[in-house]
């Protein structure tokens, strides 16, 4: 028995240091994306060209947007389908909803960062009624009463700070983006609260929750989204041009960039991004 209670004192104070060891790196981890999204943001920066777009470095972004075409209709296509085929619509809009509300606490200290505090007073008791009426967010409780949300991003904040949009990129997997927007999803997948907050279990099933409502987003703006990558004359100009558009107007900028160049006074996006992020 004392043999039994030695080895159990150095196996628990071992695996306090390795919890100690991973945690530091977590740390570590989240320090150096940090690091890397804003040096990346800073060695991407220009102005745009007279249409209004800068992408210098198109050729690397169409052999990305290749590969995310590739992916789109060899999996996440098929995958989106299969799901709304097989999920029923009350699930799917269950998961939607929870993974709504998960967003929630990262949209508020985005509002708080943008000092918008009427925003994060909102988004704050749309958390609230969401986990209550809402029975944990299987329900929009909030909206159903008249409280919609306020979205935002880190990116949006970067913008609200005066930070400038940067170069055009297509991210694998992501889809497109510029290079501010690139830095604010580092940004936000990194020190999501949410994840921050729970243990480990809890936090990978969030990203579960999250990762079904955006095969639900595909599957729900098909139409749209194929129409773009398969049957547009050149797929990667038509999404840029759309996502350029649509994230201008998102954050109250004077329209973007047009098909010919001119500035559009306003861009009505018919979905919420050409990959259903």
């Amino acid at each position: 028995m004392l043999s039994f209670g030695k080895w159990w004192d150095v196996t628990v104070k071992g695996l306090k240091i390795s919890l100690m060891v991973t945690r530091a790196a977590q740390r570590a981890a989240r320090h150096s994306a940090v690091a890397v999204a804003v040096a990346f943001l800073a060695a991407c920066a220009g102005a745009p060209g007279p249409d209004g777009i800068n992408d210098p470095y198109e050729t690397t972004n169409r052999s990305v947007h290749d590969f995310n075409r590739g992916l789109d209709r060899a999996l996440v296509g098929p995958a989106a389908k299969g799901y709304g085929n097989i999920v029923p619509t009350p699930v799917r809009r269950a998961f939607g909803n929870v993974a709504a509300t998960l967003d929630l606490p990262g949209d508020i200290a985005n509002n708080l960062l943008q000092l918008r505090l009427a925003d994060a007073a909102q988004n704050t008791l749309r958390l609230g009624v969401n986990l209550t009426a809402g029975l944990g967010g299987l329900m929009d409780a909030s909206t159903a009463i008249g409280l919609p949300g306020k979205p935002t991003d880190f990116g949006e904040t970067l913008h609200v700070w005066g930070v400038g949009e940067g170069v055009y990129v297509e991210l694998p997997f992501a889809g497109p983006s510029t290079a501010r927007d690139a830095a604010g999803i580092v940004v936000d997948v990194v020190l999501n609260p949410v994840t921050l907050a729970v243990p480990r279990r809890e936090a990978l099933a969030a990203t579960a929750i999250s990762v079904f409502s955006r095969l639900g987003d595909r599957d729900r703006f098909s139409e749209t989204v194929e129409s773009i990558l398969y049957d547009s004359a050149d797929s990667y100009a038509q999404a840029r041009l759309l996502y350029l558009q649509n994230r201008r107007f998102e954050l109250g900028q004077e329209g973007g960039a047009s098909a010919d160049g001119a500035e559009d006074d306003g861009f009505i996006d018919p979905y919420e991004d050409p990959y259903a992020e």
